[in-house]
C-alpha cells in the first residue's frame, strides 16, 4: 500500500506493470471457504484452532469482522509460515479489541521499559557519524502521518529501530507527499538516506515482474520486513464476482487500486490486461466511491484501509470482503544501492527491527498505533 501522493501521473506507466509481492503464490489464497463458526471464539482470550477454521472465521467469531490482521499481528510468528493452512491445535492469542495481548495488560508499557533501558545506557553521537536521514509521506494513516504521534505507526518503528539492537543513531525524518520522488530522485541523489515504507518484490521471480518492480529489486536495498498485511478483494454484495472462489473467476473484471498500490501480486495470479482492466485512481476513498457507484467490480487493498473507507461512505452494508481470496504483501524500510553507505544503515535498521521484534516493542508500536487510529476514527 501508498498513500496518495501530488505529481504522479507520469509514473502511471509503472504503477500499471507488476509491482510488489513479498510472499509467494501459495500465500494468495489466505481465507479459504468458510467453515463453521467454532465455538470459545472471544477476543481477550487464547483460542486452540479445531479443524477447518481460518483466520477469516476466527476473526468473524470474535471480532464480528473478516479482517484478521489484528490476529495476524499477535500471532506472526506462528503465523508467518503458510496462513492459509492452520493446524488443529495450535493456540493463538485473540488479542482484545483495543489491542491489548490479555485483559490485564497495558499498552505502550514495553515501550516505556525498552526506551527507559536505552536512554540509560545512552552515550553521544560521534560527530562522524551525521544523523541518518528519513523521508516519508503523508495521508496513509495509521502508517504514516505528522499528524499522529511520532508520524505514525511505521515512522516510529523507523525511529525507534536506530536506538535499538546496539544502535544509538540520531536521525531526522521528513514528509515528501511524492511517493515516486523518493525513489526517482530523493534516494538516489543522497537527499536522504531511507524511505519509509515500501513494499518488496519477489526479486527471484525478475521475469514475472514489470518496469517498477525490476527497477526496484535493481536499484535499491529492503530491510528485514516491518509489517505484514492481507490485500482483500471487496465486491458489491450481488455482484457476480462475490462469488468467486478462484482468481481465474475474477475474468472480465475491473479492478480498482489507487495508482500507487502495486498490483503485481495480481500479475502473478494471471490477473492481466486485457483479461481484467485496472483503474488507478489517485485515492483509496476514490475506488470505495467507485465501487458503490458500480463504476468498478473490485476494489482490492489492504482491510483496515478498505473499511475506514466504506465506514467513511457509510456503505458497509452494500459491499462485502470475499472470504476466499486475499493476497500478503509485505512493507520494508529501502535506501538506494548508490547510497555508499545503504547497506550499512539497512543492517543498523535490521539490528533494530530484530530486537524489536524479541522484547514485544514491536507489537507495542502497531497496537498503540492502531488503538490511537481508531479512536481518531469513531
Amino acid at each position: 500500500m501508498r498513500a496518495c501522493c501530488n505529481s504522479r501521473q507520469k509514473d502511471m506507466t509503472y504503477m500499471r506493470t507488476k509491482s510488489d509481492n513479498y510472499r509467494s503464490a501459495a500465500l494468495s489464497v489466505i481465507i479459504a471457504a468458510l467453515p463453521a463458526i467454532a465455538s470459545a471464539q472471544e477476543a481477550c482470550t487464547t483460542y486452540s484452532v479445531q479443524e477447518g477454521d481460518t483466520l477469516g472465521s476466527i476473526a468473524q467469531a470474535a471480532y464480528g469482522s473478516y479482517d484478521y490482521q489484528m490476529i495476524f499481528n499477535a500471532n506472526r510468528d506462528a503465523l508467518a509460515v503458510n496462513p492459509n493452512n492452520l493446524p488443529a491445535g495450535l493456540q493463538l492469542i485473540l488479542p482484545c479489541e483495543d489491542g491489548r495481548l490479555t485483559p490485564d495488560a497495558e499498552l505502550s508499557s514495553i515501550i516505556e521499559q525498552e526506551t527507559a533501558r536505552q536512554d540509560s545506557a545512552r552515550t553521544n553521537n560521534n560527530i562522524y557519524e551525521p544523523p541518518l536521514k528519513f523521508v516519508t509521506s503523508n495521508d496513509w494513516k495509521p502508517f504514516t502521518d505528522e499528524s499522529l504521534t511520532g508520524g505514525g505507526i511505521f515512522v516510529r518503528m523507523a525511529t525507534t529501530a536506530m536506538q535499538r539492537g546496539g544502535n544509538d543513531r540520531g536521525n531526522s525524518v521528513s514528509f515528501v507527499d511524492d511517493w515516486m520522488s523518493h525513489i526517482e530522485v530523493l534516494l538516489p541523489t543522497g537527499a536522504f538516506d531511507v524511505s519509509i515504507a515500501w513494499e518488496s518484490p519477489d526479486c527471484s521471480k525478475l521475469d514475472l515482474l514489470g518496469e517498477f518492480s525490476v527497477k526496484m529489486c535493481t536499484e535499491f536495498d529492503f530491510s528485514l520486513p516491518i509489517y505484514e498485511t492481507a490485500y482483500a478483494f471487496n465486491t458489491l454484495n450481488d455482484s457476480k464476482y462475490a462469488a468467486a472462489r478462484t482468481f481465474a473467476d475474477y475474468a472480465g473484471a475491473r479492478i480498482c487500486r489507487p495508482e500507487a498500490w502495486p498490483i503485481s501480486d495480481l500479475e502473478v495470479q494471471g490477473l492481466v490486461e486485457p483479461l481484467v482492466t485496472y483503474v488507478h485512481p489517485k485515492a483509496p476513498l476514490d475506488c470505495a466511491e467507485m465501487l458503490i457507484k458500480g463504476e468498478v467490480d473490485l476494489y482490492s487493498i489492504e482491510a483496515e484501509t478498505a473499511s475506514s473507507n466504506f465506514a467513511e461512505l457509510g456503505a458497509n452494508d452494500k459491499v462485502s470482503p470475499n472470504p476466499a481470496l486475499a493476497t500478503f504483501i509485505t512493507y520494508h524500510f529501502i535506501t538506494s544501492k548508490s547510497n555508499p553507505r545503504g547497506r550499512v544503515y539497512i543492517a543498523m535498521l535490521n539490528r533494530g527491527i530484530t530486537e524489536m521484534r524479541e522484547s514485544g516493542e514491536w507489537y507495542d508500536i502497531v497496537a498503540t498505533g492502531l488503538a490511537e487510529y481508531n479512536k481518531l476514527s469513531q
